[in-house]
């Protein structure tokens, strides 16, 4: 991949007449379409650039298999609200048409749901982006809402604002969710992921902490209100911004956290730890090993698998035997996946048999997230109450 400062290229499609060019652009996925010279003629510049209009302000492409002598780019096309679709680009007439969009079952419309673009200023002055999605018909929009707020920010991975179904089930008992874009990942290119590793890593942190209390002063929740949600550097992510605000959070959801990455990367024995330097630092050396120790996450939560080469399951162990000696009133609850690792459970089962334990573990950690703080209720009649909990 070719990066610049403000755009990121993921990858060109070439066709006899045409150039497609799938890019990234202040975290937006882009399509811009040049025209090639006639055959014979010389290149000496790329001509009649054109992009893809799209119909979300939040969303993600993809490309797919095009014919090379056609002047029809087709893309696979999603967003927060808009179920996976295919669709047909004329290069010449710059007209899309849709060709393909997944049924969604329960009597789903898009029309119902709202996404947005937010833009946050972190404690340094970045601007932070946040997608944003919620069920016109029930968000209230008044600080009352439930919301569920997810990060990652790690390993240059872009976490993109796509169409998931069982989402809906939150949506559709009023939550608000929110993905932020926080830096590590690599949503706003190159500088953007090194912006968030090594001994800028806490940039990551004081991001999401950012976002959140923006969505509490733009009044789409409330600290009592708010839930986070990250897994494997995501949760990570959430064990260090409990320790750095605890007062800000409700629920906690974090599957297979690295809350003890000092411990690990302190072990070059562990499968994976040296590879992992170049992320978080080499502990061996001084200055990273400070640093590491200074945002050693306090919470651990949730699902956690025995055979897991990259996030052991003694780490998240350690913290809640800690967490039960110390805390009062607060549940936490730890949940070890016996026969699974980093990813859940082994493929060598049906995929039907794998996509229900899937839906199990999902239902499980949902159901918790509603009964731990009364999310739950009927659809439209959202509340919270009770102590923070943690999961």
């Amino acid at each position: 991949m070719f990066n610049m400062d403000s755009v990121k290229i993921q990858k060109i499609q070439l066709f006899r007449d045409h150039l497609a060019v799938f890019e990234r652009e202040q975290g937006l996925h882009k399509i811009t379409v040049h025209r090639l010279p006639a055959e014979g003629e010389p290149l000496n510049c790329l001509e009649a650039v054109r992009s893809v209009s799209f119909i979300d302000p939040v969303y993600s492409v993809d490309s797919t298999e095009s014919e090379f002598s056609s002047s029809v780019l087709r893309f696979r096309y999603s967003s927060l609200k808009t179920p996976p679709s295919v669709y047909d680009y004329d290069m010449d007439s710059d007209t899309s048409v849709v060709k393909k969009i997944d049924t969604v079952l329960g009597g789903f419309d898009a029309s119902n749901y709202v996404t947005e673009r937010k833009w946050v200023t972190a404690a340094d002055g970045t601007q932070i982006p946040m997608s944003i999605v919620y069920n016109k018909n029930l968000a209230k929009l008044d600080g009352s809402d439930p919301c569920l707020l997810y990060g990652y920010g790690s390993y240059e991975i872009s976490v993109s604002p796509y169409f998931k179904a069982s989402r809906l089930s939150l949506l559709d008992r009023g939550f608000i969710y929110v993905i932020a874009h926080v830096r590590g990942g690599g949503e706003m290119g190159r500088q953007w992921y090194e912006n968030g590793k090594l001994l800028k890593n806490k940039n990551t942190f004081t991001d999401f902490i950012a976002c959140a209390e923006a969505l509490i002063e733009l009044k789409y929740c409330s600290k009592e209100k708010l839930c986070v949600e990250g897994r494997s550097a995501g949760g990570l992510l959430m064990g260090a911004v409990l320790n750095m605000r605890p007062d800000l959070f409700k629920v906690v959801v974090a599957g297979v956290p690295f809350v003890d990455a000092l411990t690990t990367m302190l072990d070059p024995t562990i499968s994976l730890t040296t590879s992992e330097w170049e992320e978080w630092g080499d502990p061996m050396k001084e200055e990273y090993y400070f640093y590491m120790k200074s945002y050693s996450p306090v919470v651990n939560v949730s699902i956690l698998p025995l055979f897991d080469p990259r996030v052991m399951y003694s780490e998240p162990a350690q913290f809640v035997a800690k967490l039960r000696e110390m805390k009062t009133d607060n549940l936490l609850l730890f949940k070890c996946e016996l026969g699974a690792g980093h990813f859940s459970k082994s493929g060598r089962k049906k995929r039907t048999v794998l996509l229900w334990r899937k839906i199990r573990q999902k239902s499980a950690i949902w159901g918790f997230r509603f009964e731990s703080d009364g999310y739950g209720g009927s659809t439209g009649s959202t509340y919270l109450s009770g102590e923070r909990r943690y999961f």
